[in-house]
Formats: structure tokens, sequence, C-alpha cells
């Protein structure tokens, strides 16, 4: 499918201010007409879309309602319909980290009235810094996109049971390129500022060192979210430093750079463990036992076939 299959679907729906396609129909090689097609769809006031369904999903989930196998022209689509005010919360302070970390892989953006892309920057930036605290001094680029991808999978419980435990690599390979134009300007960023330093190979990805010192380390927390940062000052503790401008500044006491790793992976796992059981009980209350079960069966025929 092209982008002008992918906005078909939008003409029939009352206007969007955001919206992107992501997940499987992405993959530059997927031959299968019958894989669903994703859609996130960012809305000024989702009463009109699904007034019982919406307060069900703020309530219990993560302000995000998704209703799977929608049948149109021919096509197995899923939507979640997401408030625009909790999206960019979401992709600004982690929050929830749920779409956050969708946005965080390849999506294909279709509206945007209100910039996301833009705002999405700093959630990429920010996915980076928190992927670099967590790989060893020299990794390949398919190791960064593999980490960057698995952030917003740590904790999820449906990784136990309910995914295709090759999930991440499949992602990482079959996007392989779309990653690239994601995050390759970061990348040159990073190394003209020395962060970084990039070496290519006779292969089609490109070989990276990085300094682990703990001044680095602390410039990687610094980084993070304001509210990963607040999270990991509970556990840590926290020191106040006035700015050049006279801005009270709270940063993350850091012992070593083990300790600073260890203390954001514990975050995000609880954060996403939380983010996916609240989610998953949304799922079943607001789509109906029917439709969850066939979604859940799915997930598991996938989880399974990943073990042979």
């Amino acid at each position: 499918m092209d982008k002008a299959d992918f906005q078909s679907f939008l003409k029939v729906l009352p206007p969007v201010e955001f919206c992107c396609v992501y997940g499987s129909a992405l993959h530059p090689n997927n031959l299968d007409k019958s894989t669903m097609v994703d859609y996130i769809l960012g809305v000024s006031n989702p009463e009109q879309w699904h007034s019982q369904i919406t307060e069900i999903a703020d309530e219990i989930g993560v302000g995000v309602h998704f209703n799977p196998f929608v049948s149109w022209n021919n096509k197995m689509l899923k939507y979640g319909v997401v408030r625009m005010h909790d999206l960019i919360q979401d992709i600004i302070n982690w929050e929830r980290f749920y779409l956050s970390g969708r946005l965080q892989k390849p999506v294909c953006i279709l509206v945007d009235n209100l910039d996301i892309e833009k705002v999405n920057s700093a959630n990429l930036r920010a996915a980076i810094s928190a992927s670099l605290l967590l790989l060893p001094p020299k990794f390949t680029e398919e190791d960064l996109y593999a980490k960057i991808c698995s952030l917003s999978y740590m904790g999820d419980l449906r990784m136990l049971f309910a995914e295709d435990r090759n999930k991440v690599k499949k992602i990482v390979q079959g996007q392989f390129g779309l990653f690239q134009s994601r995050y390759k300007p970061f990348l040159k960023e990073y190394e003209v500022k020395e962060l970084l330093r990039l070496t290519s190979s006779g292969t089609h990805q490109t070989h990276i060192s990085q300094d682990c010192s703990l001044s680095l380390a602390r410039s990687l927390v610094n980084s993070l979210p304001p509210n990963i940062r607040s999270q990991m000052g509970m556990k840590l503790g926290e020191k106040t430093r006035l700015s050049e401008s006279g801005r009270i500044i709270h940063e993350v006491t850091i012992g070593s750079r083990e300790e600073a790793a260890n203390c954001m992976r514990k975050v995000l796992q609880r954060k996403v463990m939380v983010s996916s059981a609240r989610q998953a009980v949304s799922g079943v209350v607001t789509v109906g036992g029917v439709k969850a079960a066939k979604y859940l069966a799915n997930k598991m025929c996938k989880a399974w076939k990943s073990l042979r």
C-alpha cells in the first residue's frame, strides 16, 4: 500500500488533527494484503468519536481507544483515537510512554495540522539518549535502532506470552531504511558535537563508539524527559543549581553510569508494565470480549510461531 491508499480511509471519517500509520504495513517487503493496517488518530474532541468508550479509555487505559478488525474497502484496519493534548504530553514527557514509544519507531504521517512531527523530534532525541545510556562503548547502527525499538517493550506484559519474541529484530531489519532516515540526522549532529564517533563500513550500516564517562552519562540523563528525570531523582536523589538565566534546575544525582542506566531501566519498565496492563483491561472493556479474544489469539499465534 502507498500513502494514497492509507489516506483513502480518512475520507470516510470526521476531520482529525493528526493521523499516522504504523506497524507491519510500512514494511517495504510486506506483500501480505491481509495484514491489518494500524492508524493513530489525534482529535481535539474524542467524544464526537466514541463518547462512552473514550471515558473508559481515559479512566482505565492510557488515553487512547483502539478499535481492531474494522473492515473497510476490502482491507482490515485498526485505529486508535486519542485526545491531542494527551498525545502531546506523552510525546514530550513520556507520561505513559505508550504513544511516545510508538512514535519513536517509523510511522507514515498522513495529517499533521499541529506540526506534531516537529514536536516529536524531542521524543526521538530522548530515545537516543536513553538508548546510549544502555549501550556499550562500541555498537552498530542496527544495535542502536534495536535498543530504541525495545525501550517501549521493556516491562510490556504482552511480551511474556502474546508477542513474537523476535519482534524487535524483525521491526528493525524490516524497516532499517526508515529508521535511518528518522535518526541519521541526529547521529550526524551528535558526531559534530563529538558525542559520538561514526565509522562507515562495507555494509549498509555504520559502526558507532561513544564516551562512557560519568560526565557524558549525566548529560544523557539531563536529556531525558522531565517526567523520567523526576522519577529517577526520587530514587537516586536530586541536587539543584541556578542556570545562567537564574532558573532553578533540578539534576539527578548520579554515582556511576551503571547506576543511572539501571535506574532508568527500572523506571521505564514499570511505566510500560502499568501502561500495557491498563490498556489491556481497557481494550477488553471497550472493544468487547469477542474482539479482544480474537486480537489476543492473533498475537499469541505469532508468539508461539516465534518460539519454534
